[in-house]
């Protein structure tokens, strides 16, 4: 998976890319279909803003989280990413699972 960093008015870190690689990694083993990861970081007076776009197979799972401190912002916007991931997998297992009734007209 290609993650693509971006820092508005902010340095990214390795600690920073260390965190997100981590938590891309997770979402990695849930979902087996992501492409490519975009991760904003933008820094405004006493906010830090962590924006999470994460490009699937079929889908897009976005999430944007404010704090005052960037590791806090960037780890609830990993969370939410991993949330949205999990809902979409099981979400697509439940109509695998349960296929609709063919009408009675075709059987």
């Amino acid at each position: 998976m290609t993650i693509e960093f971006t820092g508005r008015r902010t340095t990214v870190t390795s600690q920073l890319k260390a965190q997100v690689e981590a938590g891309m990694e997770r979402i990695s083993r849930v979902t087996r279909r992501c492409t490519g990861a975009h991760v904003i970081l933008t820094e405004d007076k006493y906010r830090h803003i962590a924006e999470i776009l994460v490009k699937c197979r079929g889908e897009e799972l976005v999430a944007r989280c404010e704090s005052t401190a960037m590791e806090v912002a960037l780890h609830h916007a990993l969370q939410t990413v991993e949330r949205q991931a999990i809902r979409n997998k099981q979400r697509f297992e439940t109509v695998r699972q349960h296929p609709k009734p063919l009408p009675a007209a075709a059987a």
